[in-house]
């Protein structure tokens, strides 16, 4: 209850703080299938399906402009849920081109939720903060949660973790 509670007061702080600024919500994709350890494109595993559903659950006090995935189905599959409850189409990016000048322009003055992977999620945030603060995400690791607002005073970011919630 008290991480709920933080959570709650973090996205009350960050509405209120930012109101008509650029916001970007990044996360990594969740579990994927890795039965075949020579497919570079896998499913998600059921794990990381309610995984998927479990970040539309947290994110659903947001209202994304757009939703941005990698063009591969883990990450797809995990930007799906909360794609479909803001009622927006995935966008894609290219996870070699972070950050890009024409991502900052499509992108400005909105909310958007960016769904990447172990290395480019951090690398991603680094790029929009202009330093190298977070470090690539250990494969385990499906629960980092990074919030970056952009305004005129400046930029601010926050890491939170958030676990997922036990199966019944």
């Amino acid at each position: 209850m008290k991480h709920f509670f933080i959570i709650i007061l973090t996205f009350f702080w960050i509405n209120s703080y930012s109101q008509g600024e650029t916001k970007y919500f990044f996360i990594r994709h969740a579990e994927k299938n890795q039965t075949d350890k020579t497919n570079k494109n896998p499913d998600l595993s059921e794990k990381g399906k309610k995984r998927a559903i479990y970040w539309s659950e947290v994110l659903k006090s947001v209202e994304f402009d757009d939703v941005y995935s990698t063009n591969y189905k883990r990450t797809e599959q995990t930007a799906s849920p909360t794609a479909v409850l803001n009622n927006v189409k995935i966008k894609y990016y290219n996870p070699r081109d972070l950050y890009s000048e024409d991502f900052q322009k499509k992108t400005k003055g909105k909310t958007i939720l960016i769904v990447g992977h172990s290395n480019t999620t951090p690398s991603f945030v680094n790029k929009v903060i202009g330093k190298e603060k977070y470090k690539q995400i250990d494969e385990s690791n499906n629960s980092n949660l990074y919030i970056v607002t952009l305004n005129k005073t400046g930029i601010m970011d926050v890491l939170l973790k958030i676990a997922h919630k036990k199966s019944h």
